[in-house]
Order: structure tokens, then sequence, then C-alpha cells
């Protein structure tokens, strides 16, 4: 593991861009990326009105850690060996590397934390979408 330095990121002092992995989101980056050298990487996802309504069947096989915890509104998610479950505002899951998911639709208002381990990683899509 990297050295790690003081990061302190101000919502005043940032802003939501559409340059993520999905681009029905915007992403506030928290600058722990750069502050540990990318073994983790943290932001703040909202949802963009009017965009793809379903991501599709995907994993994330690079992934050690990622924690999704909701802030404001809702999303259905699909989880290999759990099915379908709705994360709703204070609610924070756990996923495991690699597990198969799917998100299958979320609220307009739409707020979440993501903090992931390593900062980079692809997602893989998967044949066999899940029924929604």
């Amino acid at each position: 593991m990297a050295a790690q330095k003081l990061s302190i990121m101000h919502a005043k002092n940032s802003e939501f861009i559409g340059d993520g992995l999905r681009n029905c989101f915007e992403y506030r980056d928290l600058g722990i990326k750069e502050a540990t050298a990318g073994d983790f990487h943290a932001h703040v996802i909202r949802a963009v009105k009017n965009k793809e309504a379903r991501i599709g069947l995907h994993r994330h096989n690079e992934i050690k850690f990622q924690m999704v915890f909701i802030l404001k509104g809702w999303m259905r998610f699909w989880y290999e060996g759990e099915g379908e479950v709705i994360a709703q505002e204070g609610t924070c899951i756990l996923q495991p590397p690699a597990i198969k998911h799917d998100v299958l639709e979320w609220s307009d208002d739409l707020e979440l934390l993501e903090v992931t381990s390593p900062a980079d990683f692809s997602s893989e899509p998967l044949q066999h979408a899940i029924q929604a």
C-alpha cells in the first residue's frame, strides 16, 4: 500500500462531472484516489435525469473492496445469490469482489457514496441479462 497524504475536499470547491463509468450518472470526486496513490477511490454519484434506465448484468473483476451508501433517493439492484435489493436512504452495501450484479432502476434524486479499492477497475458485461 502506498503512503497516504492528507486530503480535504469541500463540496463548494468541487463539482459533479459526467466522465465516469456510466453516462446515466454524474460523479463528484472526493480526492481519495490521488491521496492514496490509487489504492482507494471515493466519489459521490448522482442520477442524470432521462438517461439509460438500466445498467445490465456485470461484475468488477479487479475490485477488492466496493462499498455503496445511499445518501438520497433509492436504487434497485440484483445480486447473484441474493436476488433483488431495494436500497434506500441510509442503506449500506458491501459488494464482494467479482459478484455478478445489475442495477435495475433508481430514483431521479439518487445520490450515493461509493468507495472502492483499487481506484481503477473495469466493468465486465455478462450474458443473460436479468429480467426486471
